[in-house]
């Protein structure tokens, strides 16, 4: 049987697996999916068209599932897709998509949420990610894996913020933050890049080399970002092994918009 304390709420709509613990005073709505092993708190809400994965722990006082702060939204069934193993702490409040954004909120897998995180309606989430103490995403805010946002660090709707990249805290990020930059200030303003990062998770040191090419192109040759982009893609003859680290530089600088640009 599922662990629910009595006085908890729990519509009979809602599907939570027979291993799901639910704590005191918790609601959870009739649209609501909860994944194997996954624990939720006391005194949460979990609403909406919003499906939970596998072992999550999800700690009090949470608002999960909420329509979004947007004065459009008129009732559509969008949704709030959170993946596992995710670690959610006091205070959260992730709302479903809008149908302007393709209409999901998503979260993905192993990722450490620390308390009053905010993530708007559309806002799309990696892997292996740590937000620290109030970090607040606007809407379509896109998140790439092994990001770490700094405590207190904003984030304008639209932005896109590179794999590997870091913020400091307090940054406000109001153009996208490329893959592998620290970032720091308000605005933002790239720094350095994330060596250390990288080598605790297993880069190379030809990778490495590659990621410090590619700061040089973007933030220390005074280069225009198309000729930063050439030099970025000339990296690959010097070392085979960056491929991957280089493809994705270049498909995330392809994606930029013109109006936004990058942290510079």
């Amino acid at each position: 049987m599922t662990a629910i304390h009595a006085t908890a709420i729990v519509d009979p709509g809602a599907e939570l697996d027979s291993t799901v613990t639910v704590g005191p005073y918790t609601v959870i709505g009739p649209h609501v999916k909860v994944g194997a092993g996954t624990t939720v708190g006391p005194h949460c809400v979990l609403e909406g068209h919003t499906t939970i994965g596998r072992d999550n722990r999800i700690f009090q006082f949470n608002s999960l599932g909420a329509i979004p702060q947007d004065k459009k939204y008129a009732g559509e069934p969008c949704e709030l897709i959170i993946g596992d193993r995710n670690t959610i702490r006091e205070f959260c409040t992730f709302n479903i998509g809008s149908p302007g954004g393709g209409g999901i909120t998503r979260v993905g897998d192993d990722n450490w949420l620390m308390a009053y995180v905010h993530l708007a309606h559309d806002c799309v989430v990696g892997n292996h990610t740590i937000f620290a103490n109030n970090s607040q995403l606007a809407g379509h805010v896109e998140v790439g894996d092994w990001v770490i946002l700094g405590g207190f660090t904003v984030v304008h709707q639209f932005v896109k913020i590179g794999a590997h990249s870091m913020t400091a805290m307090c940054t406000m990020l109001l153009a996208d933050l490329p893959p592998f930059v620290m970032s720091q200030g308000q605005p933002a303003q790239a720094r350095s890049m994330n060596y250390e990062g990288l080598r605790r998770r297993g880069f190379s040191a030809a990778r490495v080399s590659a990621v410090k090419a590619m700061h040089k192109a973007l933030y220390r040759q005074d280069l225009t970002l198309q000729v930063a982009r050439e030099r970025i893609a000339d990296l690959v003859k010097i070392s085979p092994e960056s491929l991957p680290d280089v493809q994705m530089m270049l498909s995330f600088l392809d994606q930029t918009s013109p109006q936004r640009g990058i942290v510079r």
